[in-house]
């Protein structure tokens, strides 16, 4: 008990690696899936709403198990969001405006 000698063995230590980080990259398309919807619906811009719809497929079709798990809405109401973005933003097609009674009488 005099002795205290060191019983560790330098040929088994195992260097320590940090895990690799997965999370970051789903969070960043995650959020841009559920906003962009919402900025194509407010601009009337048809070009970001199919970017929408995009990015949306891509990450509904890339979630991993763990992310079904922990998100709070699942990957199919993001599509549906863009894709009813996409109808907003077609909408005035389909639905023209009508004139205001100021700018008729002013003519």
């Amino acid at each position: 008990m005099s002795q205290s000698k060191d019983m560790r063995r330098a040929d088994l230590i195992v260097p320590y690696q940090d895990p690799p980080t997965k999370g970051e990259m789903t969070e960043f398309s995650s959020t841009l899936s559920s906003t962009l919807p919402m900025a194509a619906m407010f601009t009337r811009n048809k070009f970001l709403g199919w970017i929408a719809v995009v990015f949306s497929i891509q990450t509904w079709l890339g979630e991993s198990e763990d992310t079904r798990k922990n998100s709070t809405t699942p990957g199919y109401l993001n599509v549906g969001m863009a894709i009813a973005s996409l109808g907003v933003t077609y909408l005035p097609l389909f639905l023209p405006p009508q004139a205001s009674r100021a700018v008729a009488g002013s003519a």
